[in-house]
């Protein structure tokens, strides 16, 4: 169960090492492509660890090559029965020979049949486009499980960890601890996570010992809260202890509500965990240091070092770490969970999990078996439904691999909903239209509820609190009718990934329909804002932001909804906050956006932080908003994917990464630095706005990808790229001015731009 990852940090490192000295010395010798890096068999950098059940892996790699305009021409893969066939260059299984494309994800193995149970080594290497070789990787081995048709095969257990990391056991050490009665200790470990205890302790005599452990601290010093309130964590547990020195592992007491009914199991040989971050030990033996004490934590595979962040904002580095820790530590079941109080898994909160996961590691492996597990463990809400399209086009999108959409398109075409659809092609919540034959499509045995968000008011003992902003709920509903569209919209790109143009042509026309009903429905033509559903004349702030985040808004109507939505502030929840970012970052509405990121209210991530006190992002912005909530749920950590994604502007807009938007937004922050994770790489980008007159942008663009990079001028002219005109810089290419921005064409490489303003 304890797994090294120190190898794949290792080989991160070096990697991110290379291109900064690149970055930082402008170095771009004529040289052949160094080795290939970051190799992956069905995406995961050590398969070894795991087993593989498709007889046909595929295989990807990033291109060793720094220069600017590099890319792959060629590639040769030998697949070899040994370890020391690999190292001769024997491929046994496999010898693809010089292979002509550019291909370097998403390669599928194409020799001899392998076998079930069986461990197997490959390696690669490239040729650059003036047809240099690279020498080969190093070897990587992967393993076989009982190989299976990956389109036809049904979801493994949730405790077969086939295809996907297993869990890692992390043991932690404690920051502080203070004595507070002989033999009773208080222990900090700094940050809170899914976790059980271990102690060492030298006892005369045979005895017990109370160990306290929770994720609240008490008004009083160096206490836990005993009665924390909500779902939030406090547990005792009694340790019997023997004479003379032993080390033991205190078993976590199981809470009722998430081992039981649809809550997903914790693995066996992972043992039960809580989170906490405190712990108070009473009747240890003698003295307590910081060797006898480890918080030994659970969760899946993690690369600290493949997605950094700095910016000039204290507040906004501090959400960023919050944000990144919480992916980490609520992996702990190897699928994405909700969070400590119900451990189910719902479409809704994977979604941005899925998001914020592909923000700060490359790691693809847990989305696509939480994508599997939710095909066939549905939830109730309405809108979940229709956020399956949207996980299964983000991992294409982010994977470029197509296994998922091609095994779930009819099963995603019904989560579309059509079903409930009326004559304009808007959905209605409708129970006449939920048959037996639709709730079978989508695998659901009861009837759906649109949700818009939750809680709704009333859920608090005080009920002015709820997180729907008012909302009118109506059958013809304006959000569940903006996640219509835009899961139409998905499946008609969706289909054209499958080749499936007939069906693609069919979708586009369906969202054409909903798009121009929609409008036709909820705008309020003399308010220019949308209503909150048919025969509604009230206007929420989720009945606009969703809208503008799925391009339902049109362009004349865009500053009218936005002032709306900026005058409703954070009226939703920490899930609706992902929707509300996601439209005002496309609608060019950076400055506000930043100040949500940024706000200490107690609608804000850094409330959590400085307020609250907790180190994994909350259910809820506080408890006085939702009583029963937890500190546990990656729902909440929505910066993760939205520092690169919107503020920094980082987004796949091909699958695999072939294509890349950079467009920073940036607004008031006089510097921002950031790398994120590819499936090519590594992507470096660091902007400095240091006065008024210029903004500069130094960036590293992996290799063999290509870049769509939007300078923040209407005026290409103003744009210079290492001290030349842009126009003039080699391999840059300009395209066009979009939405007030100057758009260059890049390939990989590195580059220095800098806009002349004033």
């Amino acid at each position: 169960m304890i797994l090294d990852l120190s190898r794949m940090a290792r080989a991160a490192a070096v990697l991110l090492i290379a291109t900064m000295t690149t970055w930082l010395t402008g170095s771009e010798e004529e040289t052949a492509p160094g080795a290939p890096t970051g190799l992956l068999c069905e995406l995961l950098d050590q398969p070894e660890l795991t087993r593989i059940t498709d007889p046909q892996p595929e295989f990807g790699w990033i291109v060793n090559d720094s220069r600017r305009g590099a890319v792959q021409s060629a590639y040769h893969i030998i697949v070899a029965s040994t370890r020391e066939n690999s190292e001769r260059g024997t491929g046994d299984l496999w010898d693809s020979g010089k292979i002509r494309r550019a291909q370097s994800i998403d390669v599928e193995y194409a020799g001899r049949p392998l076998a079930s149970n069986a461990s197997y080594f490959w390696k690669v290497r490239t040729w650059d486009a003036a047809d240099n070789a690279s020498p080969f990787s190093a070897t990587q081995e992967f393993r076989t499980g009982e190989l299976q048709d990956p389109v036809t095969a049904s979801l493994l257990h949730t405790h077969d960890f086939s295809n996907r990391f297993p869990l890692v056991k992390t043991e932690v050490a404690p920051v502080r601890i203070a004595q507070k009665a002989p033999g009773h200790f208080f222990v900090d470990f700094g940050k809170a996570a899914f976790a059980a205890i271990q102690i060492t302790l030298d006892s005369e005599s045979a005895g017990e010992l109370e160990v306290h452990l929770g994720e609240v601290l008490a008004p009083e010093a160096d206490a836990i809260e005993r009665h924390p309130g909500g779902s939030r964590r406090y547990r005792m547990m009694t340790q019997p202890m023997r004479a003379g020195t032993h080390t033991y592992v205190v078993a976590i007491t199981p809470d009722k509500r998430n081992s039981s009914g649809a809550a997903v199991l914790m693995p066996p040989d992972a043992g039960e965990v809580m989170p906490f971050r405190y712990a108070e030990l009473i009747g240890a033996p003698g003295a307590l240091d910081a060797s006898q004490i480890r918080q030994v934590t659970v969760h899946s595979a993690w690369n600290e070092e493949a997605a950094a962040f700095e910016s000039s904002s204290q507040v906004l580095n501090d959400v960023w770490d919050l944000c990144k820790y919480s992916i980490k530590a609520t992996s702990f079941m190897g699928v994405y969970v909700d969070g400590d109080r119900e451990r189910i898994s719902y479409e809704g909160d994977a979604y941005i999990n899925q998001l914020c996961h592909y923000g700060v590691d490359r790691e693809f492996t847990l989305a696509r078996y939480s994508m599997k597990y939710l095909m066939e463990n549905p939830t109730w809400p309405l809108e979940w439904q229709m956020h399956m399209p949207l996980m299964a086009w983000a991992d294409c999108m982010y994977t470029g691999n197509t296994e998922l959409i091609a095994r779930y398109y009819d099963d995603l075409a019904a989560k579309t909903l059509i079903a409930l659809a009326r004559d304009d092609g808007l959905i209605v919540e409708d129970k006449e239209k939920m048959t037996p034959e639709f709730k079978k499509s989508i695998r659901l045995d009861r009837d759906v509820r649109i949700l818009v968000d939750w809680p709704p008011a009333g859920f608090t003992k005080d009920r002015r609190y709820g997180e729907r902003d008012n909302y009118d709920m109506r059958p013809v509903n304006t959000v569940a009718n903006a996640f219509h569209y835009r899961s139409l919209v998905l499946m008609e790109e969706i289909a054209r990934a499958l080749g499936r143009t007939g069906d693609a042509r069919q979708w586009s026309e369906r969202a054409d329909r909903v798009k121009k009903a929609f409008h036709a429905t909820f705008f309020d033509s003399e308010s220019g804002r949308y209503i909150d559903g048919e025969g509604s004349t009230h206007n929420a702030l989720h009945a606009n932001m969703l809208p503008l985040a799925f391009d339902l808004v049109p362009e004349e109507h865009t500053a009218s909804v936005v002032e709306f939505i900026k005058s409703r502030g954070m009226a939703c929840s920490v899930y609706g906050a992902q929707y509300l970012l996601d439209g005002l970052y496309y609608a060019g509405a950076e400055d506000y956006a930043l100040s949500l990121m940024t706000a200490t209210h107690d609608r804000s991530w850094a409330h959590m932080i400085y307020t609250a006190g907790s180190t994994i992002s909350t259910e809820a912005w506080d408890t006085k908003y939702k009583e029963n909530q937890d500190w546990n749920h990656a729902w909440g950590a929505v910066p993760a994917n939205a520092i690169p994604r919107l503020l920094m502007g980082v987004e796949p807009i091909e699958p695999g990464y072939a294509r890349v938007r950079i467009r920073p937004q940036i607004a008031s922050l006089s510097h921002a630095k950031i790398t994120t994770p590819t499936i090519r790489g590594p992507l470096h980008l660091e902007i400095t706005q240091p006065d008024e007159r210029a903004w500069r942008a130094k960036l590293i663009v992996p290799a063999n990808t290509t870049a769509e990079f939007h300078a923040p001028t209407s005026d290409p002219a103003l744009v210079s790229e290492g001290g030349n005109p842009a126009s003039q810089a080699p391999h840059v290419r300009f395209l066009r001015v979009d939405q007030g921005r100057s758009v260059f064409e890049l390939p990989g490489g590195s580059y220095e731009f800098v806009v002349r303003r004033g």
